[in-house]
């Protein structure tokens, strides 16, 4: 097989926030970095092709899909074949929590299972390492297979046991009440541990049991609760425990449209999304976690005061400069497969809104700001107030000229609003109020003259252009007009109209307007924004409707991209994309807060 022949949506997510993988229906884990999510791959056939290694357990012949999921509230996958000889069941997770234990940090287990009759089974071991895809050196230490790089190494070992030899296919038989476990254990720069298969599979049963315990926590009436708690654990798996920061993605360069160019690196830390998870997490109770984002981002900002990067990696740092994988074939031939991020150096205004509007929610929540996160706060409101006037980026990392967003400035405007709402639990100068509520009422003055279209009863993508942009459902959450506003609800109209790629799905502006040759995907957090507007407006019954569809074109595990292919429902884009499922959460959370309101539909 080559890469692509997998759809991507065909995917489930294996993660112990650290690192995850990703293991398709066909038994092949096709991606996975070592030791983080930014690193190198060692199984990389997702965008590098065969060469790039993957590890593969599965039925030798005459396999049929008979069901996959997730074991309930948990991060373990399940798949179940059936073939002419039996049913077999690949069991697979990685183990989150390993403090306290001889554990590896990173830790994969997989386990087959046989029922009504024995199954051959294929297992195809093939770790290879990084951009130039480096076979390993190989050693069979007794029971255990060592394969070694100069400062990696990875160890399998297996129960029953039996020889594994990398890039080759190996055959054993199966019986039932004999399972075949199989545990992978990472080490980077540090001694590598040889974790017996029967110990690991028992610690994956403990994290399980922890997942459940952390989704018991998860308040009971949110309206489809399971999809909702999926996407929390999603979300949970893509934050890098170590430092709190929350990964876009865990993959690089899957095509927003397949045989294209529009493949980025999504390997790296966004406040923007970082502060809308801080919304979701609060919003369902999880205080801790919305607690552990904002702490991620006081640390990781420290060196860029007052200014807001747009993207750091996972300890905080500036990215590496955008380069490419020129000898990688990319995913369906989409290339090139990129290695950083070039959005990391543009200046984008609406960032410092998410992050603002995440310390009131928090301070509203009775979370008071510590003393240095208020100064960082007010620092970023200082440069909004001094910057806003400046073009800028937008939400959507365009790489044309800057231009004056409207988005942009709303959220200009909403940073200063909530600078002043949290310095009410806070001393502030006098000075600093006066200058914030001055700019707050020149950005309004300025967003209504130059950013609204009265003809057509809407609010603009930039100023002067005739096209709207998805980024404004998030108008009724602001607080700019009343949500009951002709303003709101033209512009809403209007993105319905205009950005339509085909019921549920939207555009996030009009394809092709970025700067980059083709078109793109419908934008699927832009779906979800759609569902909370409606929601927020009053718009029940079509929101709850609209929801209904999105759960509709999920992943067969619950998993979404960044993007949808508006013909073939195809996902597109890195996956599983984090503001997706972010988005998922606070739709959801609308439509219940709406049915509080106990709001009749409009």
């Amino acid at each position: 097989m080559t890469s692509g022949d997998v759809p991507i949506e065909d995917y489930g997510l294996l993660g112990d926030t650290r690192t995850a993988a990703l293991a398709a229906s066909d038994g092949s884990i096709d991606w996975l970095c070592i030791p983080r999510f930014d690193a190198n791959p060692v199984f990389g056939r997702l965008v590098g092709g065969p060469e790039a290694g993957s590890f593969r357990m599965a039925p030798a012949e005459g396999l049929s899909l008979v069901s996959r999921r997730y074991r309930p509230e948990t991060a373990t996958l399940e798949t179940t074949w059936r073939t002419d000889t039996g049913r077999l069941t690949l069991t697979e997770g990685m183990v989150a929590e390993v403090s306290g234990q001889l554990l590896p940090p990173t830790l994969l287990v997989r386990r087959l299972t046989a029922e009504d009759g024995p199954v051959e089974v294929v297992v195809e071991f093939d770790p290879r390492l990084g951009e130039l895809q480096a076979v390993p050196t190989v050693q069979q230490r007794g029971a255990v297979l060592v394969c070694t790089w100069p400062t990696t190494a990875v160890a399998l070992t297996t129960s029953p046991t039996m020889r594994i030899e990398p890039g080759t296919v190996q055959r054993v038989v199966v019986e039932p009440g004999r399972p075949l476990t199989l545990a992978m254990s990472v080490a980077d720069r540090e001694p590598l541990i040889y974790v017996d298969p029967d110990t690991a599979w028992a610690a994956l049963e403990v994290d399980e049991r922890r997942w459940q315990d952390w989704c018991s926590e998860i308040d009971k009436d949110l309206p489809h609760r399971d999809a909702v708690v999926r996407s929390l654990l999603t979300l949970r798996l893509l934050t890098y425990s170590p430092s709190g920061a929350p990964v876009a993605a865990p993959t690089t360069s899957l095509p927003e449209v397949l045989g294209g160019v529009r493949n980025w690196d999504y390997r790296f830390a966004w406040p923007r999304d970082a502060s809308i998870g801080i919304a979701a997490f609060l919003g369902v109770g999880k205080h801790e976690e919305a607690r552990a984002f904002m702490a991620w981002l006081l640390s990781a900002t420290r060196l860029d005061r007052p200014r807001l990067p747009v993207l750091l990696t996972l300890h905080g740092k500036h990215p590496p400069a955008e380069r490419k994988f020129d000898s990688w074939p990319g995913y369906a031939g989409s290339v090139p497969v990129r290695l950083g991020n070039g959005a990391a150096d543009q200046h984008q205004l609406d960032g410092y809104g998410w992050v603002l509007n995440a310390g009131w929610l928090l301070t509203r929540a009775g979370h008071g700001l510590y003393s240095e996160t208020w100064r960082t706060m007010a620092g970023f409101a200082d440069t909004v107030a001094r910057r806003w006037r400046e073009p800028d980026a937008g939400i959507w990392e365009v790489r044309t000229e800057p231009v004056h967003h409207v988005h942009s400035k709303l959220m200009a405007w909403l940073t200063l609003d909530r600078a002043l709402l949290i310095s009410g639990h806070h001393r502030t100068r006098d000075s600093s109020l006066r200058l914030w509520a001055g700019e707050r009422e020149a950005l309004r003055k300025e967003i209504t003259k130059s950013g609204f279209d009265p003809v057509k009863g809407m609010y603009t993508r930039s100023y002067g252009s005739p096209d709207t942009d998805a980024a404004l459902l998030i108008m009724p959450q602001l607080g700019f007009d009343p949500p009951d506003s002709s303003r709101i609800s033209g512009t809403i109209d209007a993105i319905a109209r205009d950005l339509d790629a085909g019921p549920p799905l939207l555009y996030r502006y009009p394809p092709g307007e970025d700067g980059l040759p083709g078109t793109e995907g419908a934008f699927l957090p832009c779906s979800f924004w759609f569902v909370q507007a409606l929601a927020e407006t009053g718009v029940v019954v079509e929101a709850n409707l609209l929801f209904e569809e999105l759960l509709e074109l999920a992943s067969p595990v619950g998993l979404y991209a960044e993007e949808m292919d508006p013909l073939t429902h195809e996902h597109l884009g890195n996956y599983p994309q984090a503001l997706t499922h972010a988005a998922l959460v606070q739709a959801a959370l609308a439509l219940r807060d709406a049915g509080r309101r106990g709001r009749s539909p409009v």
